[in-house]
């Protein structure tokens, strides 16, 4: 149900997280706004609520919806024990009655959206929440977190992967960002089309292949660099990673080689003119006759420097900081807004921040070749005439506070991605600045 792989090899989803309570990862407005509407009565009234992202970050042509999954967990534990409670007496956050409320708070609404993989545009309704005020709005600023972040992630290793084109890239920024954002980082990366990450958490959390070798102090901690190699080489074999760039690239290369013989997996570069030096470690592997062996480059690398290195003699790429941080745009900027109360659309009407009322769906409209044309967005209510090539966003995700069953798996949201970024127009993958792939259209 979930693609969410937990400790201990076991699946689990919503109804098995099992961990420690999410309803303090909120913000204080939010429980003052159910204490003001349970005592006026208008926190029980019907409403939907809606997010979207009023734009794409600049530079960006589309996004990649990631965390739908964390998300889905994290509201099973989204659940007031003694200890929240007593937190929220304590401190004078609300009073007894909201308190009481609190202690049997489950959200029993529906929850639909688009599913992990597929793209947005400005505009798209990537998740839509209905049920009651008071059980819906304590939702939104974990939503946030939880799809802002990821989704940020997801669109820039997607960006980064694209650049690769199809040579792997191992995500490995964990040091680089909070414990435990790296770990939903390096997921979202893999869903972003990366094809390991560094990450053991990840790894045991989210089932993603681990990959690493060793770090410069482990070449400095031997008396020679070739003392450093032939450690490595006894414990994890020929086809390990040497890590040439400590001393002088084309001396340590030399001793790989002679060390592990041609039949040595590969070589990291890990500084310098990163392209410059592939060429020159490319011909001297060649006349070294490890003609197989792989060159693998790392350091501060995001998806211009890997678009550069298109036509180098590079095998594999390492990326850390500019993964974990979203490439410049670390937030998706996406909003938690209400859009109907007791089936009347409703909409903030400010300038700059205006929104659209009304539930809505939306469908993606594709040429016979299967080229996207455009997203068009509707009231849920009246969906557009059907074309032969529409494509459906929405998919059911809670229904009365439930899981769907057979929810998308991870692997199932990295090969929607893959699908997703084929159908765009050529422009729409470019790395440059411009209009989003496709126009977002509303009726």
């Amino acid at each position: 149900m979930s693609s969410t792989t937990k400790p201990g090899g076991g699946a689990g989803g919503i109804g098995g997280a099992g961990g420690a309570s999410t309803a303090l990862l909120t913000d204080h407005y939010e429980l003052t706004m159910l204490s003001s509407a349970l005592r006026d009565g208008t926190g029980e009234r019907d409403c939907v609520f809606e997010v979207f992202a009023r734009s794409l970050p600049a530079g960006r042509r589309y996004g990649v919806v990631a965390g739908v999954d964390r998300l889905l967990d994290a509201l099973a534990d989204f659940r007031f024990t003694d200890a929240e409670l007593t937190q929220l007496r304590e401190t004078g956050v609300v009073a007894d009655d909201t308190l009481d409320w609190l202690a049997g708070y489950r959200f029993t609404g529906d929850i639909d959206g688009y599913p992990e993989g597929e793209l947005y545009f400005p505009g798209s309704p990537i998740l839509t929440v209905r049920g009651t005020f008071a059980e819906s709005i304590l939702l939104e600023t974990l939503t946030l977190s939880i799809l802002n972040h990821d989704s940020a992630i997801a669109s820039a290793a997607a960006r980064m992967s694209a650049a690769a084109n199809g040579r792997p890239i191992i995500e490995m920024g964990g040091r680089r960002t909070h414990e435990s954002a790296a770990v939903a980082a390096a997921r979202a990366a893999y869903l972003g089309g990366f094809a390991t990450t560094s990450n053991l958490e990840a790894g045991r959390r989210h089932g993603i292949p681990t990959r690493g070798t060793v770090a410069h102090a482990f070449m400095l901690l031997h008396d020679s660099e070739e003392e450093a190699f032939r450690a490595q080489i006894e414990r994890m074999g020929t086809d390990t990673t040497l890590l040439v760039d400590t001393y002088d690239i084309t001396q340590g290369i030399e001793t790989a080689v002679r060390v592990a013989g041609p039949e040595l997996g590969a070589i990291r570069i890990d500084s310098g003119d990163v392209g410059v030096l592939a060429r020159q470690a490319r011909e001297q592997l060649d006349k070294l006759g490890a003609t197989d062996t792989r060159i693998v480059v790392s350091g501060d690398l995001d998806e211009h420097a890997i678009a550069a290195l298109r036509a180098e003699p590079v095998d594999a790429y390492g990326v850390g900081t500019s993964v974990v941080t979203g490439s410049g745009a670390p937030t998706a900027g996406m909003v938690y807004k209400l859009v109907e109360v007791q089936g009347r659309p409703v909409a903030k009407r400010s300038e700059h921040k205006a929104s659209r009322g009304g539930r809505k769906s939306a469908v993606r409209r594709h040429k016979p070749t299967g080229t996207a044309l455009e997203e068009v967005v509707h009231p849920t209510a009246h969906p557009p005439e059907p074309h032969p090539d529409d494509r459906e966003l929405h998919l059911a995700l809670l229904r009365a506070g439930q899981p769907v069953s057979d929810l998308p798996t991870l692997e199932d949201a990295r090969h929607r991605l893959r699908r997703a970024l084929v159908s765009l127009p050529w422009e729409g993958l470019k790395l440059s600045g411009g209009d989003p792939a496709i126009p977002t259209t509303f009726l």
